[in-house]
């Protein structure tokens, strides 16, 4: 399993509209490219030295090839949408994780 993850940090002004837009919007049509089977949406706890509010986004794919082919078919699409509504107010990095295994507690 690979886990995308997308970091995105916000300038003040923009921060509930985007939230807003994720959380309506963004995160559904990227789970409706059929490439990913869940997402979960975070708010970064540490406060960042350029300032602004940051929040990660996991979203769950089953290998790399069908993260490779999100890149090759959709996430032009799909980023350019946020950079015409957000533009400079937003910066964005991401992450590929490949998970090892789960853990959970026993109770």
């Amino acid at each position: 399993m690979i886990i995308y993850n997308v970091t995105s940090n916000l300038e003040e002004s923009i921060h509930e509209r985007w939230l807003h837009w994720m959380q309506t919007k963004h995160i559904t049509d990227v789970l409706a490219t059929g490439k990913f089977t869940s997402a979960r949406l975070a708010r970064v706890l540490i406060d960042e030295e350029m300032g602004g509010v940051t929040y990660a986004v996991q979203y769950t794919t089953d290998c790399k090839e069908t993260l490779q082919r999100y890149y090759d078919e959709d996430a032009p699409r799909l980023r350019e949408e946020g950079h015409r509504m957000f533009g400079d107010k937003m910066i964005a990095f991401r992450t590929e994780l490949e998970v090892l295994s789960d853990h959970f507690s026993v109770e």
